[in-house]
């Protein structure tokens, strides 16, 4: 499965009621596709992967796969619960998605071949191919991944965690199973931040929330990555990104609803968040029109 460009992770919008909003939900993929992803990643983490039912998340990944339309993969988000995550998995298989990423699973921890036996069950209960999540309680070890990558069905790596020795370690491992068919992702929040030192490990993919409620921006930094282009990378690092992480950092969870905040300030009618997860205040989000017009003002 090959991806080339910014990973793209929509959110879910919420009408006035509080139900998937499916229609607004395209207008903003399909929007976003005019800047090129090189994948589109729905229900997932800023998607609201952790508060939508079965039925909601099916929903999300069909609509996004119908206004993608095969022009690139579309990989859905399953995870939590084991039960919930195989029925979420099957689900986004009958709606056309093209793999999942295994987030990680709800609450409990296991040891490392308690991890691997949950990315096998979700993995052989369709038949879409599966990218790990490695984060929060479903951190795998080296040797973990190194088993993994025996199971062609296993095709991704994205890390959420940032320890770059272990990262290098998975790389590795991977690669001396004879697989260079696994693509490796940097998902840390606002990758942007973190990716030059992911790419001198070999992990040349990131993730981009900012590109969901930014894509100009986030593309003209994607460009300036692919190009080595550094002066123009770090101008929009210290112009954007650095003020939009300080912006993050104030709450809990504005990962995400930052992000649906921007697209709310651009005119589209993505709705709150759901709980436990937060609204910016007023301050906030003035600042984050502020941050957002900096941003631009850069192009």
């Amino acid at each position: 499965m090959a991806f080339d460009g910014v990973l793209f992770f929509p959110v879910t919008p919420f009408d006035a009621d509080g139900r998937v909003d499916t229609a607004v939900l395209r207008d903003h993929v399909g929007s976003a596709m005019e800047h090129a992803p090189g994948g589109v990643f729905p229900a997932c983490g800023t998607g609201e992967f952790h508060a939508l039912s079965t039925d909601e998340a099916a929903r999300v990944v069909r609509g996004t796969v119908e206004t993608v339309a095969g022009r690139v993969p579309v990989v859905a988000g399953a995870g939590g619960p084991l039960g919930h995550a195989i029925a979420v998995g099957r689900a986004a298989a009958d709606a056309g998605a093209d793999a999942l990423l295994v987030l990680p699973p709800y609450l409990v921890g296991g040891p490392q071949a308690g991890l691997v036996a949950y990315v096998e069950a979700i993995a052989d209960a369709s038949d879409l191919p599966v990218i790990v999540y490695h984060r929060a309680n479903a951190q795998y070890s080296p040797e973990s991944m190194r088993h993994l990558a025996r199971n062609p069905r296993v095709v991704g790596f994205k890390d959420g965690v940032g320890d770059i020795g272990t990262a290098q370690l998975i790389v590795r491992a991977v690669a001396e199973e004879g697989r260079d068919d696994v693509a490796f992702f940097n998902g840390l929040l606002t990758a942007e931040l973190t990716q030059g030192a992911y790419r001198g490990i070999g992990i040349p993919l990131y993730s981009s929330a900012a590109f969901a409620m930014a894509p100009e921006v986030a593309v003209a930094h994607y460009r300036a990555y692919v190009d080595g282009d550094e002066a123009r990378r770090l101008q929009l690092i210290d112009g954007f990104y650095r003020p939009l992480v300080a912006l993050r950092d104030e709450t809990p969870g504005f990962g995400v609803s930052l992000i649906k905040a921007g697209l709310r300030l651009s005119g589209l009618a993505v709705g709150s968040v759901r709980a436990p997860l937060v609204d910016p205040t007023p301050a906030q989000e003035q600042r984050l029109a502020e941050i957002l017009a900096a941003g631009r003002g850069l192009l």
